[in-house]
């Protein structure tokens, strides 16, 4: 296993765990850039109208499109940190 693969499975465990909750903007940062690293770019159909908080994750997702993974991975555990501290 990789470093950066390694430290982005720590990341995704001790976002779990961080001191305060992160405003939403933040939480949606987090939660694109966790879904670039893992799966890489966005695929499916985007949710319907009235899915506000998946239209919203599914968004900030898309506007990573063609991020690598092992970049998306990196910026993810550099948030995490700073999230914790």
């Amino acid at each position: 296993m990789s470093d950066i693969q390694a430290a982005f499975e720590q990341a995704a465990k001790d976002v779990q765990s961080l001191p305060e909750r992160p405003d939403n903007d933040t939480l949606l940062r987090l939660y694109a850039l966790y879904k670039q690293g893992a799966e890489g770019d966005v695929n499916g159909p985007k949710p319907g109208f009235f899915d506000f908080v998946g239209t919203a994750k599914y968004e900030a997702w898309e506007k990573l499109k063609g991020t690598d993974q092992a970049e998306a991975k990196k910026k993810y555990v550099d948030l995490v940190k700073k999230l914790r501290g």
